[in-house]
């Protein structure tokens, strides 16, 4: 059995709305980042500080011994039948959305002032518009993703590696936790010998791929084509951080012959969002203040899954620049791209109010991406991650700092 990889950040969140049952706790995120593995922390976190196992419901509904109890009202009846009087019940539903109805489930408990309730999805359809009815708002989204490359770091199995190499591991076998759980040898002080079983990540990543695509996608959106679907998948992960419009996908697949509607088109962009596998950043004028409707950016939830399926890293720049919009996600910014005169700001980050422009630069592009940014008039924080020791740590206001030590 795998150890598994602490989230600390995570776990905090989840403690800081422990018992505060009035409000559903709702943790989503791609399959396999780790959502049933923080249940599990949760869980003997609970046991480790005086909770009694009875206390805690844990259901794993991908899991068939639960297989009777994805009709609703037998889920209820099995939950309200085994809360504990004068004590509080820990209720944790995994995937929930493979119950039809769960919704009626989840509003009945919480009226209970006893039952605290958790709930994981991975797909978007555990927010539906009638949970959002029933609870009248009354839940919270905790986002939750692949390893960052600081997470991934903590959790790296061989010592003596330069971060330069790590990091280019990362790219390859991908932040999902099993992952960096498949390697040859999990001595933290192997100093020789240092390799992946990558067979085993590349059948992991394929089996993780096969799934997202055939449940989450395929029968989902009812796709009788599955070899257009493909198409456009690959196209997708093949342009990440590029200017994408439907227009352009229906020009490809058309060039190569396939003939294909926008609407198809659209419904396969937006299966692959609600699954969490890919990303939209929409495009912002910072000089006018205003968001464009056209040629948005989109970013994949893992730069693994994209190197399993299009055997090849891709270009440098836009591979960090994905890296970059995931960590700032994860940091709690609403992030779009910017776009100011001539000029491209690769990420216009917003967190609480406040505006932070942000860079992702090479040797060739810095002084650009450098005037993209003394262009912004306005005082709000500026900075340049770049892949080069050879810059100073400030520049007109500008802060220049190395993108792996912000990452990690």
């Amino acid at each position: 059995m795998q150890a598994i990889i602490e989230r600390p950040r995570y776990l905090e969140t989840l403690l800081s709305w422990q018992g505060k049952t009035d409000t559903i706790k709702i943790i989503t995120g791609v399959r396999r980042c780790g959502k049933s593995s923080l249940f599990k922390i949760f869980q003997k976190h609970l046991l480790d500080n005086g909770t009694m196992p009875s206390q805690i419901q844990a259901i794993n509904f991908e899991d068939a011994d639960f297989s009777d109890l994805t009709d609703w009202k037998k889920l209820h009846d099995y939950l309200k039948s085994r809360l504990i009087e004068g004590k509080m019940n820990y209720i944790l539903l995994d995937e929930a959305q493979c119950v039809p109805g769960f919704e009626k489930v989840v509003n009945s408990l919480r009226l209970h002032d006893n039952a605290d309730l958790y709930l994981t999805g991975s797909n978007s359809q555990i927010l539906s518009d009638e949970l959002a009815t029933l609870l009248s708002k009354r839940y919270v989204t905790i986002k939750m993703w692949p390893l960052s490359f600081k997470e991934y770091l903590s959790a790296y199995p061989f010592a003596n590696m330069a971060k330069d190499d790590i990091f280019r591991d990362y790219l390859r076998n991908s932040g999902f936790p099993y992952a960096i759980q498949m390697t040859a040898a999990r001595n933290p002080l192997l100093t020789t010998d240092n390799k992946w079983d990558t067979e085993q990540i590349r059948l992991f990543l394929k089996g993780l791929f096969d799934t997202i695509v055939l449940k989450d996608i395929v029968e989902r959106k009812n796709v009788k084509d599955v070899s257009r679907l493909m198409r456009i998948i690959k196209f997708m992960f093949d342009n990440i951080g590029k200017e994408t419009s439907v227009r352009n996908i229906k020009n490809m697949l058309e060039a190569d012959g396939l003939k294909i509607d926008v609407a198809t088109i659209e419904s396969y962009l937006s299966a692959l969002l609600d699954a969490f596998v890919m990303h939209k950043a929409n495009r912002y004028d910072i000089k006018s203040k205003q968001y464009l409707k056209t040629n948005a950016k989109y970013y994949l939830t893992d730069i693994g899954l994209r190197y399993f399926l299009l055997g090849r890293e891709g270009e440098v720049h836009n591979v960090l620049e994905n890296v970059v919009y995931l960590e700032l996600l994860r940091r709690g910014y609403e992030v779009s791209v910017g776009k100011i005169n001539d000029y491209d700001v690769d990420f216009v980050a917003v967190k609480n109010g406040s505006v932070k422009y942000c860079q992702v630069a090479e040797e060739l592009t810095f002084k650009r991406k450098l005037k993209a940014l003394e262009s912004i008039s306005d005082r709000s924080p500026k900075f340049l991650l770049a892949t080069d020791n050879f810059v100073t740590e400030e520049h007109k206001g500008i802060k220049v700092l190395n993108v792996l030590n912000w990452l990690g």
